[in-house]
């Protein structure tokens, strides 16, 4: 005859049996349809976030006491953690404390009485038709932490507590030190099914709290997620459902325990079915952050736009816009000069230089920079600040871009960011597509009230210096109608003996290249035309751009052989980049290369940089110039004797200019080549040589030193 015990284990195999039919029909439409008829909400409310809390709290505290169990220890009552707005949370469970009770009285009845699991969780929707999906997963994991929680008290305190003790035997409970072995695959199980049960609850839940402003029910993800929603609820609950079979098949199991290796099975598959389920709902939650942190951001775009549109009291609500965009605390957004946090009030109402970089911006930049700003605005009294804002992709960050960001702020004497990552997308996003920043560093002018007064004074900067204050457009302009081609223009301080040379009426060559022997070759045959006409001369070395390290030895060399003056890195860097900065601001007001003569005669001395070869400019006076390729020049310094009669007749330069113009060129390569910028670039430009239309191409380098 079957015992009690047996008859038990046989009804369990036949619904285990029953089950796994269940599940392979789980996502049948039928079934689904079944689902969503017992859902008929009825516009109650219920704030699912402290119930979680609390459940979150019991089951968290039954898991690990039921470890120590398993493990041969003792467990022991935890204090209750303290929650927040207690009275609140009091009166809410309540009002719901008669469904709640419902729901742990329908499953302790149905699970003991040995009904399956699909028919007791459509019971429990039907009963839970009226509210919506997150409070029926939330309202039927609060009964089940109810049931289990009351189980798990009596198991862990029978051995200390007579009370426990008697209730324990009057309920058959298994000796859980007893059965440990025995019972760990089934309390394995159940933990894991406990787990995914709270994620995709709280995944459910995180759905309803996503911001309708930003994503409406009906809108791609978040329609897709509502959509799977309801499978992820039954499904949950019916994990609920099994989780609490497998208690209640521990009762009546003193001392015939039998073990069930089904029953785990079982658990298990349901843990795998439902942290599937989360982790697609996980896949949908990010999508739907995606799409709210692209609303956002656009609604930030379009904030920041309007306000640099709109014409404010002071400059204040622009920059706390462009460096905190609401999220910062302004007394937090910025780093002074003596490296500590400053408030934005400290710049209202001056003039502010925006300094957009990467984290690549050179050494070269910072120190010429500083000198205009430590010094020089100092000793003039120019009321302007810098800012630098460091543009940086935040998905990369790690501790190698963190200690370069450190080095490059402990180098700058204006202000900085706190942190890149204050720098929200929005302000990005308007510096690449309005203010057109994409490698080169650039400078965007805020005059005191605000308002952009020219999207890239870097240029102005590298020219003029702190001259062009308060560095407009409209200054630009003016400062180019003052210039004209000349070798003041073209050095600008760069040489500190010019004003004695000039003044002594010597003639001055600037030369560049990389190749030593044209060097020595060039400046010894140039010595000596200038002694046999009896002229004073100075030649100055001015390197070659983007060839820092080749230029270094080569400047060794011109200074151990004392060849010629040389320039230390800094001022070479300078020195080309002025010439690039001129280029771009001529491009800026649309001048074009056969009108402006100062234009076409520095996108000549770029396009002899870019070939391969030297190159040589004379001057002498204020307006007499000539300049050559490397050959060319070289050439006409050798076989001087051609035309010294000529020089001796017309002048040294005028003579020069004539040979060189009578020089064919059977072949001839002019190659300009600009860095990225954010500015446009003449789709036209001619060659310097024969005023021919160059072709345009793209090169991409790295490395370039």
């Amino acid at each position: 005859m079957a015992t009690p015990t047996t008859q038990q284990a046989s009804k369990s195999q036949q619904l285990l049996r029953s089950e796994r039919r269940m599940f392979s029909a789980s996502d049948d439409t039928a079934m689904m349809k079944q689902i969503q008829s017992t859902h008929a909400p009825d516009g109650r409310v219920v704030d699912v976030k402290p119930i979680l809390q609390i459940i979150e709290s019991v089951l968290r505290h039954v898991t690990p006491n039921i470890d120590r169990a398993l493990n041969g220890g003792h467990g022991h009552l935890d204090s209750f953690d303290e929650m927040t707005s207690q009275a609140t949370v009091d009166g809410m469970l309540e009002a719901l404390a008669y469904i709640v009770h419902k729901i742990s009285c329908e499953i302790s009845c149905k699970c003991s009485g040995g009904g399956d699991a699909h028919s007791t969780t459509m019971v429990l929707l039907n009963l839970l038709s009226g509210y919506s999906w997150d409070a029926k997963v939330v309202l039927t994991l609060a009964a089940f932490a109810v049931n289990f929680g009351e189980f798990w008290l009596i198991v862990q305190l029978c051995t200390t507590n007579s009370l426990a003790k008697s209730v324990a035997l009057l309920k058959q409970l298994p000796d859980i030190l007893e059965h440990s072995h025995s019972l760990r695959p089934q309390f394995d199980a159940l933990n894991n099914l406990i787990k995914a049960m709270m994620d995709v609850t709280k995944c459910i839940v995180e759905f309803t709290e996503l911001p309708s402003q930003y994503i409406m029910s009906d809108v791609p993800p978040m329609s897709s997620a509502m959509a799977h929603v309801p499978t992820a609820a039954y499904w949950t609950i019916r994990s609920v459902v099994a989780c609490a079979s497998q208690i209640a098949s521990l009762v009546g199991l003193k001392h015939e325990f039998v073990t069930s290796t089904s029953e785990a099975w079982e658990l298990s598959s349901l843990a795998h079915k439902v942290s599937s389920i989360h982790d697609h709902l996980q896949k949908l939650l990010r999508l739907c952050y995606q799409h709210i942190d692209e609303k956002r951001q656009a609604e930030a775009y379009e904030g920041l736009v309007h306000s640099l549109e709109t014409p404010q009291l002071d400059n204040l609500k622009i920059l706390i816009k462009i460096f905190c965009l609401g999220k910062e605390d302004p007394h937090n957004a910025l780093v002074g000069p003596d490296k500590t946090k400053v408030h934005m009030d400290v710049l209202r109402r001056k003039h502010v230089l925006l300094l957009i970089s990467d984290l690549d911006i050179s050494h070269d930049e910072i120190q010429v920079l500083e000198l205009l700003y430590k010094y020089e605005r100092v000793s003039s009294e120019l009321n302007y600040e810098i800012i630098w804002l460091p543009i940086v992709d935040k998905s990369t960050w790690n501790d190698t871009y963190q200690q370069k960001f450190l080095n490059l702020q402990s180098m700058m004497p204006w202000y900085t960011v706190h942190h890149p990552s204050i720098i929200e997308p929005a302000v990005i996003k308007y510096t690449k597509e309005v203010w057109r920043f994409v490698k080169k560093p650039i400078v965007v002018t805020l005059d005191p009230l605000g308002k952009v007064t020219c999207p890239n004074a870097l240029n102005m900067l590298w020219i003029w210096g702190n001259a062009a204050f308060p560095f407009s457009s409209e200054k630009e302009e003016s400062l180019w109608k003052q210039e004209s081609w000349n070798i003041e223009l073209l050095v600008n301080g760069l040489e500190a003996n010019l004003p004695n040379w000039m003044r002594e009426d010597k003639v001055i060559c600037l030369y560049g290249g990389e190749e030593f022997e044209w060097i020595q070759n060039f400046t010894s045959a140039t010595k000596v035309v200038a002694q046999n006409l009896g002229i004073g001369l100075e030649m100055v070395y001015a390197g070659k751009n983007n060839a820092k390290e080749r230029v270094r030895k080569i400047t060794a060399l011109i200074n151990e052989r004392q060849i010629s003056h040389t320039w230390q890195d800094t001022t070479v860097w300078f020195f080309w980049n002025r010439l690039e900065s001129m280029l771009f601001s001529k491009t800026q007001h649309g001048k074009t290369n056969e009108h402006d003569v100062i234009k076409q005669e520095v996108m000549t001395l770029l396009g002899y940089d870019g070939s391969e070869h030297g190159w040589a400019v004379f001057f002498w006076g204020p307006t007499e110039m000539v300049r050559a390729k490397g050959d060319k020049v070289l050439g006409s310094m050798q076989s001087f004797e051609k035309w010294e009669e000529l020089a001796r007749q017309l002048g040294f330069i005028p003579a020069l200019r004539k040979h060189l113009e009578g020089i064919a060129d059977e072949h001839h390569c002019t190659r300009l080549i600009l860095p990225g910028i954010s500015g446009g670039i003449a789709e036209r430009v001619v060659c310097a040589e024969c005023g021919r239309p160059m072709e345009m191409y793209f090169m991409y380098r790295c490395c370039v030193d």
